[in-house]
């Protein structure tokens, strides 16, 4: 009978811990979308009144569903008990429990992170990290894995991981479907000087290929840029870090001073990132006295959110309160006067559509390549207070014409496919390249 209680008292510890985690989670994400009630301090009694006859209803259908799951457990945990061949591990109960919560919101984003894996994705990455050298990308819809960039030297390129491979599994083990971050973090990184085994798909027929890596510390090159013939500077961003506006904006002033007639910005591949910092670049690039210096904007469930304007030199946010600082550093007015082309393909992701989709809508630069792959929503990481955390979609980006990119992605001005013989190339020579070639044809006829 005691053994029985103190089982009840864990599982309904458990409930409650997962339901207020969520909605204490939800109150914050409140928060974090911009809904601040600072200054709102009039409200009629009659809406008062409204406001607690509706909590108290919300409340009775809490408490009933609670009851409801907390009576199935303990019912399917008799069945445990009385059946399960294998010793129980209840942390590791708890912490399922909590992960088919975030399950069942239906959003391929959400995930709960236990202390561990909470740390692992917290791990400072930012230009170096102990991994293989290789970009990957997840299929939200079917969590399959794939390889979409290889480093050149990288230990990856070493041992002839190739772009489209698909990743199978890693130590034996399938990893279809599992978290991307945590896959990188737990799976993939590690120790420098050992080695992670694993298994790709390759090719049409699916050939399963087996490769040893050794973990080293890669750097990572978020920028790269040259001069090319005719004055035409060229841009790689292979991803948007912290430090990538500072590293664009040497590039482009380097480039400047040897000359620079058009600029080719090369997002192809690029998966995101910090939306600071693609923030910072639209500001560096575009003019202000279109779209009302407009860059981009979000909308959460309730219409509210977040816009984004470069006005008098100054990059700040303005939400349904006011505006607010953002911490971004000041442009001067600056803009890039020059005819730009933007490369892009289906893994150009989030912060690089957005970036995209803003030039496209101001007419500042004509985009070259194929469809973009149409991710255009905000997850938001939330620490839980004890070690845990959450992250789930808040809310949806929006470029300035009032697109959400969402599952659409970026149309190109010029569409055309990479070369077949090119797409499974670890590096593509910037001479074969097809796709420049075309953004470098659209650039002659552009007008400055």
């Amino acid at each position: 009978m005691e053994n029985r209680e103190s089982r009840n008292k864990f599982w309904k510890g458990v409930l409650v811990g997962a339901m207020v985690m969520a909605f204490v989670c939800l109150a914050v994400v409140g928060v974090s979308a911009g809904i601040f009630l600072i200054g709102r301090t009039v409200i009629d009694s009659q809406a008062q009144t409204n406001m607690q006859q509706a909590q108290a209803g919300e409340e009775a259908i809490q408490d009933s569903f609670f009851d409801k799951i907390t009576s199935k457990m303990e019912y399917i945990q008799d069945i445990v008990e009385e059946y399960f061949l294998y010793e129980e591990d209840m942390e590791a109960v708890e912490d399922g429990i909590y992960m088919g919560l975030m399950y069942g919101l239906d959003d391929p984003y959400a995930a709960y992170y236990n202390e561990e894996d909470f740390k692992a994705f917290q791990e400072d990455t930012a230009g170096e990290y102990c991994g293989i050298g290789a970009m990957v990308q997840q299929n939200i819809t079917t969590g399959v894995t794939t390889i979409v960039r290889v480093f050149k030297d990288a230990p990856a390129f070493e041992a002839g991981l190739l772009p489209g491979d698909i990743l199978y599994k890693v130590e034996g083990e399938p990893i279809t479907g599992k978290d991307l971050d945590l896959l990188v973090n737990e799976d993939i990184r590690g120790e420098e000087g050992t080695f992670v085994n694993v298994t790709v798909l390759r090719g049409d027929a699916a050939e399963e290929v087996e490769l040893r890596i050794e973990r080293r510390q890669v750097e990572v090159p978020t920028v790269e840029h040259q001069m090319l013939e005719n004055q035409v500077g060229y841009i790689y961003v292979l991803q948007f870090d912290t430090v990538t506006s500072s590293q664009f904006i040497a590039a482009v002033e380097d480039l400047q001073s040897q000359g620079m007639e058009k600029l080719v910005i090369d997002l192809r591949d690029n998966p995101g990132g910090v939306l600071d910092t693609a923030v910072e670049m639209m500001a560096y690039v575009l003019p202000e006295d279109k779209l009302n210096g407009l860059l981009i904007y979000t909308e959460d469930k309730d219409g509210k959110g977040d816009r984004y304007y470069c006005e008098d030199g100054l990059i700040r946010a303005q939400n349904d309160y006011g505006y607010r600082e953002t911490g971004y550093p000041k442009v001067d007015g600056h803009e890039l006067d020059l005819p730009i082309a933007v490369l892009v393909n289906g893994n150009s992701a989030s912060a690089s559509e957005l970036f995209t989709g803003a030039l496209q809508d101001y007419g500042a630069a004509v985009v070259v390549g194929t469809q973009t792959f149409g991710k255009g929503i905000v997850q938001n990481l939330i620490p839980l207070g004890d070690g845990t955390a959450i992250k789930l979609t808040t809310s949806r980006y929006y470029i300035p014409s009032g697109v959400c990119i969402h599952e659409v992605g970026v149309t190109p001005d010029v569409v055309v496919e990479l070369a077949d013989e090119l797409k499974t190339k670890s590096v593509v020579e910037l001479d074969e390249d097809n796709q420049l070639a075309a953004a470098l044809e659209a650039l002659e006829k552009a007008e400055k």
